[in-house]
Order: structure tokens, then sequence, then C-alpha cells
């Protein structure tokens, strides 16, 4: 099992980057466990702190909606089922308005990989429509109706797109525009 060491982000100020395209903050690789979690939510709100101007309830906005990506990578991905599976997280901005945040897991688990179903394979899907009491009752599906309603722009691909390579991985990301009068 590899061990990852935690670095708290330090609390100190640190000086704002104003947005501007091509901006990137150094990846972070994490283990696929879901107690990892509030770290990479307290890692995320450190990254987002470094941005300039940045309104409070989009970086909220940005850590819930990666922190259910993460959620789904240990949960629904060989991350989160292998002892040493690992989950890396980047940030950038692709334009001076729009930050994107992209999680990546480490492929099929091998309770699914032997499933004739291959749609479960393409990546995550909004869950499909269910009555309110269905809703009611239910005990999971909510993450990417989240992620939906508080994202721009979200979705998912393999990390290769080769057909040989299927499998290897998903790329999962969730984009959000920010208002063109930032700083």
């Amino acid at each position: 099992m590899t061990i990852v060491p935690h670095t708290p982000a330090p609390l100190h100020s640190v000086t704002a980057t104003a947005p501007s395209a091509g901006l990137r903050w150094p990846f972070r690789v994490y283990p696929g466990d879901l107690s990892q979690t509030s770290r990479v939510r307290s890692e995320l709100a450190a990254d987002l702190g470094r941005l300039a101007g940045l309104a409070p309830q989009t970086v909220a906005d940005v850590i819930l909606c990666a922190s259910e990506l993460f959620a789904n990578a240990c949960d629904h991905s060989l991350s989160g089922e292998d002892p040493e599976g690992q989950v890396i997280r980047t940030l950038h901005m692709p334009t001076a308005t729009t930050l994107k945040v992209v999680i990546i897991d480490d492929g099929t688990r091998s309770d699914t990989a032997s499933r004739a179903d291959a749609a479960d394979q393409l990546g995550p899907k909004l869950p499909h429509q269910r009555t309110p009491n269905e809703w009611d009752e239910a005990e999971r599906g909510r993450g990417l109706l989240l992620i939906h309603h508080l994202a721009s722009r979200w979705g998912t691909r393999s990390v290769l797109d080769f057909p040989f390579c299927a499998g290897l991985g998903t790329v999962a990301w969730a984009e959000f525009t920010l208002p063109g009068d930032q700083p």
C-alpha cells in the first residue's frame, strides 16, 4: 500500500493572482479513499484562495462539485477498490473567465469490468428521471445532479481515447464561468 503524506495547505496569506487564460495550479494526488474528501476540499479551497476576486459562492460551488467527483472516483472506480488506488485533481483556467476542475481515476473496477453492459463503462451519467417519491426514497444519485446544476458545463471522457485502452481511467471535469468583470 502506498502512503501519501498529508501536507496541510499553509494558512498564511498568499498574494492573489488575477484570473487569466492558461493559469494552472499544481496537480494533487490523493489516495482513493473517501476519508480523503476533507483533504481534497481544504486543499482546493487553499488553491482557489490564490485567485483574486473569486466570489465565495463560486468557491463553494467548485469545492462541492470537486468533492462529488472525487467521491464518485473513489466509489465507482479502481481508485477506491485497490488499496494503492489514487485520484488526481487538477485545476486550471482555459480562458480568463473559465475555471475548470478535473478528477482522474485509476480505471474500471474489477467488479464492473466483467459486465456486459458497456454503458456503465462510458463514465458517469445523470440518474434516470425519478418521481418525487422515488427521490425521497433514493439513497444515492444526487451528486451528478448537483454538478449538473452548479457547473456551467461538466462531462467525462476516457483517459486515453484508444479502444484497446478502455477502462484505464476516467477524466471527470466541471467548468465554472466567472463574471467577465473579474479584477
